[in-house]
C-alpha cells in the first residue's frame, strides 16, 4: 500500500512538539498508532519503520520525544556523543511530561478523520518501548507493541521513578513484547521480572525472544539483524489484526 507523509505540530505544556505522520495513500478509515522512537529521535532508520507500518494500513504518528530540550527537527546521531546526549535528554524529561505528550498524540489521532473510531494502538523501540507500554495504560488504547523496552524493571524513564510496570494491570488492551537474548540493557533477569509482572495480570500477552542484540531493528548499526527484524515484523502485523478486528 502506498503511503503519504506529513509533519504536524502539537503544543504541549507551551512547547511545540513535531510529529511525523505516515498514513495510507488511499482515503479510508484506518487504525491509529502512537509510534515512539528510541533516544535518537526521528532519524531515517526510525521513520522507515514508521513508513513500513503505515504501508500495512495504519495512521502512524511519531512525536519528537525531547521537544522540550532540543530544537524542532533535531536528529541525534547514534554515536558515543549522541548516546550521551539522548540519555541526558531522557533523564531531564519529567515522567509527567512524557504522559502529557502521549495524551496529546492520542487526542490528535482520535480527532483525525482518517482514524477509525476506537482503534488506537502504541508501538515503540528502546525507551520508546517503555513509553508505548506506559501510553497503553490509557483506556483508549487497544494494543501495544514494545520492542526491547528499557527501564521497565528498574523504573528508569525520566526524572523520578516510573511506576509503569507496577501499573501494567491497568491496561485494557493486548500486549506484544519483543526482546533480544543478547541485549545488555534488558538482561535475562530484567526480562524475567518484566514478564512475571505481566503474567500476574489478565492482559492478553505474547512475548518473542530473538537471538539478537539491543536495537536490532535499526538498519544503520552493527547490531542490525535483518532476519530477526523481518521475523518480528511478521509477528507485529499479525498481532494488530485481531486487536483491531
Amino acid at each position: 500500500m502506498q503511503i503519504k507523509k506529513q509533519t504536524i505540530g502539537l503544543t504541549v505544556d507551551d512547547s511545540l512538539m513535531r510529529v511525523y505522520v505516515a498514513s495510507p495513500e488511499p482515503e479510508g478509515q484506518y487504525p491509529g498508532i502512537l509510534f515512539y522512537s528510541d533516544i535518537y529521535q526521528l532519524g531515517r532508520p526510525i521513520t522507515l519503520l514508521a513508513d513500513r507500518l503505515a504501508g500495512y494500513g495504519y495512521v502512524v504518528a511519531a512525536p519528537e520525544i525531547f521537544h522540550r530540550l532540543e530544537p524542532i527537527g533535531t536528529v541525534i546521531e547514534p554515536n558515543d556523543l549522541g548516546r550521551l546526549r539522548g540519555n541526558d535528554n531522557a533523564r531531564r524529561t519529567a515522567i509527567a511530561e512524557y504522559d502529557a505528550d502521549a495524551d496529546a498524540v492520542l487526542n490528535w489521532l482520535t480527532l483525525n478523520a482518517g482514524v477509525a473510531e476506537g482503534k488506537l494502538g502504541t508501538l515503540g523501540f528502546c525507551i520508546g518501548g517503555h513509553l508505548a507500554l506506559r501510553a497503553a495504560l490509557d483506556v483508549r488504547v487497544k494494543g501495544a507493541v514494545c520492542c526491547y523496552p528499557t527501564g521497565l524493571q528498574t523504573g528508569k524513564l525520566g526524572r523520578g521513578t516510573a511506576d509503569t510496570l507496577q501499573r501494567v494491570r491497568e491496561m485494557s488492551g493486548q500486549l506484544l513484547t519483543i526482546f533480544g537474548s543478547l541485549d545488555p540493557h534488558v538482561p535475562p533477569e530484567g526480562r524475567e521480572q518484566i514478564l512475571t509482572a505481566i503474567a500476574a495480570t489478565d492482559i492478553a500477552h505474547k512475548t518473542l525472544l530473538y537471538e539478537a542484540n539491543h536495537t536490532f531493528m535499526r538498519d544503520d548499526g552493527y547490531r542490525y539483524d535483518p532476519v530477526a527484524t523481518d521475523a518480528a515484523w511478521q509477528e507485529i502485523i499479525a498481532f494488530w489484526q485481531p486487536v483491531f478486528g
